[in-house]
C-alpha cells in the first residue's frame, strides 16, 4: 500500500493485468461527477498521486480508468482510479 496527500493506492482484489492498482482518495465522493468537490489544488496533487503510483510500480506504458456509475461498471461507490498495466493491453482489457 502507498499514502500520501490524502489518498491511498492499494492492489485490487480481482485484477484485470498484472498490475492494478486502484487509487482512493481518503476524502469520500461517491463517483467521479463529484469530482468539482475537489479544489484545483486538491485536484492536482490527485493526479501527480496517480502518477507517481504508476512510476512507483515500474509502470511506463499503463492504462488509468475511472469508472462511472452502475452502467459503466461502478460497482464500489466511492470515487477511485484504476491503474493497469505490466502487458499491451491493446484496446480492451
Amino acid at each position: 500500500m502507498r499514502k500520501a496527500d490524502g489518498f491511498a493506492a492499494i492492489r485490487d482484489i480481482a485484477p484485470q493485468a498484472p498490475t492494478h492498482l486502484l487509487v482512493i482518495p481518503e476524502r469520500h465522493l461517491e463517483t467521479f461527477r463529484d469530482i468539482g468537490e475537489l479544489d484545483a489544488e486538491e485536484s492536482h496533487r490527485l493526479l501527480r498521486f496517480v502518477a507517481d503510483t504508476a512510476r512507483d510500480a515500474g509502470l511506463e506504458d499503463y492504462r488509468v480508468v475511472v469508472n462511472v456509475g452502475r452502467g459503466a461498471g461502478q460497482t464500489v461507490f466511492h470515487l477511485h482510479w484504476h491503474v493497469l498495466g505490466g502487458r499491451e493491453l491493446g484496446e480492451r482489457l
